[in-house]
């Protein structure tokens, strides 16, 4: 068994407890900023739409940066910022609250914020957190690179991807716990836990990691600003990337809409980690499977199939909200149902993200993928940014926050129709479903011509 050196563990060892901090948050990023902070619905979907999809676009200028400083001074600059932000994010508020602008208990309640400027000084805050999270993103992969050789980078890689999930699956596991014995306190202590994982993982880092693969050339912030807008006059890049950016604001709505969804329909006994967990768990044991009876199709077909499975995932989703309270094998009957959908969201992964950068990278010009395969995550900023900003108008339209009325009578007139947020995604899982499928005999077409000509 070939060896992997004490920097590729150590990488590895800290990008599962940047996971675990990071998802333990982000699961319910909407919740904290809604229930803590005062923010709207709406305004909680526009901020954590922009914090995700930052995360998404930052990481190739990052890297660019990270090449140049050396990938050990990247990491511990990462850490830095993201245990600080994370430690922000506890600390503001409780020091708000000990001010008196701000309180926070087990029946969920608040004062001060909703009109006080002082609300946006989480902003700061979350800008570190998405530098330290965008030098991660780049970061950690590249040392899987730097670190392996042609005949081990493949086992590399996969042992990074388990660390990743590891930490992803712990992350959401920590919240419901917390969250049901201290009610939204606890979704303001969930941020110190975030900041001792990256803490340890900045302690790691200072300790042990030592690579003799120092620092790089790389690319200059212009020539990354060049080839982002050569990717964008890509018309067929582009299509695609708008295409497939339609699955993932479905897929995104497990941090947009679900927590929020379950919790307010449910109640607090809702563990909305628990069901997110559900995606990672049917991706690990399928993706190998899918792959391997898909290898025979071409990428597209794969991507074909995926994308008509994720509209009825969100058709599924919306079922729960009518089959009354009775429930269905020991579940809520909105929690079961948002379960077997969010399977089919993993299911519909499957086929779409192995498939996605195989044919991405075909699309590019040739001898220029690397470079283009660096913007290939452009579907997930556009996704997030629009997906979170349209489940904030859909969620105070459909399932408002409960504490906005004045009785129970009262707040089950204005959710019953909470299922309707789902129709939307039905409706855009459906016609990027749609646009796949004309955009596969568009190509086809277009390459015959090439071909002929």
């Amino acid at each position: 068994m070939t060896k992997f050196s004490r920097a590729f563990w150590v990488a590895n060892s800290v990008e599962l407890l940047e996971r675990l901090a990071y998802y333990a948050v982000f699961i319910v990023i909407t919740l904290y900023l809604s229930n803590v902070w005062g923010f709207s619905d709406i305004e909680a979907g526009v901020i954590s739409g922009l914090f995700s999809a930052s995360l998404y676009l930052l990481p190739t200028f990052t890297g660019a940066y990270a090449d140049k400083i050396g990938f050990r001074s990247s990491i511990i600059l990462a850490f830095t910022l993201l245990t600080l932000g994370y430690a922000g994010l506890g600390i503001l508020p409780t020091l708000l609250q000990s001010s008196g602008l701000v309180s926070y208990s087990m029946t969920t309640t608040f004062t001060g914020l909703e009109d006080s400027h002082l609300r946006w000084s989480i902003a700061p805050v979350l800008v570190l957190l998405v530098i330290g999270g965008a030098f991660i993103k780049a970061v950690i992969s590249g040392t899987v690179a730097r670190e392996t050789t042609s005949e081990n980078r493949a086992r590399g890689y996969s042992i990074f991807y388990m660390m990743v999930n590891i930490g992803a699956f712990t992350g959401k596991t920590v919240v419901d716990p917390l969250r049901r014995s201290m009610g939204d306190e606890g979704l303001v202590y969930l941020n110190f836990f975030s900041a001792t994982m990256t803490l340890l993982a900045l302690v790691a880092v200072l300790f042990f990691y030592k690579s003799v693969k120092t620092e790089g050339q790389g690319k200059s912030f212009s020539e990354i600003g060049k080839a982002l807008l050569k990717v964008c006059m890509n018309g067929r890049l582009i299509a695609l990337i708008l295409i497939i950016s339609g699955f993932w604001m479905i897929q995104s709505q497990l941090y947009a809409t679900m927590p929020k969804y379950v919790i307010r329909l449910i109640g607090q006994d809702a563990s909305p980690g628990w069901y997110a967990n559900v995606n990672p768990l049917v991706v690990f044991l399928c993706v190998n499977l899918v792959t391997t009876i898909m290898k025979k199709y071409t990428a597209l077909n794969s991507m074909m199939i995926g994308m008509l499975i994720i509209p009825f995932s969100a058709l599924v989703m919306s079922f729960g909200n009518l089959f009354g309270e009775e429930s269905i094998l020991g579940l809520h009957p909105v929690a079961f149902m948002m379960v077997i959908g969010i399977a089919m969201q993993a299911l519909a992964e499957c086929f779409i993200s192995p498939r996605f950068l195989e044919y991405f990278s075909l699309q590019s010009p040739k001898g220029e993928e690397g470079l283009y395969l660096g913007f290939s995550h452009l579907h997930s900023f556009f996704s997030y940014l629009f997906a979170f900003g349209l489940s904030g108008f859909l969620l105070e339209k459909y399932c408002p926050d409960p504490r906005n009325f004045a009785s129970k009578a009262e707040y089950a007139v204005a959710t019953e129709h909470a299922h309707y947020i789902w129709y939307v995604f039905v409706g855009i899982g459906l016609v990027s479903a749609i646009a796949l499928v004309i955009y596969g005999q568009v190509v086809k077409r277009l390459d015959a011509k090439k071909v002929e000509a």
